[in-house]
Order: C-alpha cells, then sequence, then structure tokens
C-alpha cells in the first residue's frame, strides 16, 4: 500500500508543478491553531486550513506530496499512518 501511494503522490506532484516535491517523516511536533507540524528531521510544513487533521498527533508518520511558495513548505497531500 506504501507503495502504491508513493507512486500516487510522486504523479500527482509531477503533473502539478516543477517545484512540487515528496516527504516523510515522524511528526514531532503539530500545532492546529497555526496547521503546522515539524518532523523529527527539524523540518516544519504548512497544512492547508481544508486539510482533515483529526488523526493527526505527535509521532504520527507521514508522507506527503508539498510546494516550496515564498519560503513556506505548503502542504498539498498526505497520508497519516
Amino acid at each position: 500500500m506504501r507503495r502504491v501511494l508513493a507512486a500516487l503522490l510522486v504523479t500527482a506532484a509531477t503533473l502539478g508543478s516543477a517545484a512540487a516535491a515528496d516527504g516523510d517523516g515522524t511528526v514531532k511536533k503539530f500545532d492546529p491553531a497555526k496547521m503546522t507540524i515539524v518532523l523529527d528531521d527539524g523540518k516544519t510544513y504548512k497544512l492547508p486550513p481544508e486539510m482533515d487533521v483529526s488523526d493527526l498527533q505527535e509521532g504520527k508518520e507521514v508522507i506527503f506530496s508539498y510546494e516550496a511558495k515564498n519560503g513556506v513548505n505548503q502542504i498539498t497531500d498526505m497520508l497519516i499512518q
């Protein structure tokens, strides 16, 4: 299942924008007020306001696509494991 999802994320990112990228990691910090996550590698990502984050919490593994815009890593799609 992970391989299929990863392939779909790569395909979606490729079709969407040249600046798109993929990532994964473990959530170290989640700020629902700011809609941001910090991963175990120290990088911060912004979540879109319409994203369902009801299952998101510290310690969860995530796989995602994102775009770097104006110095912000904006998540475009995410799977919470």
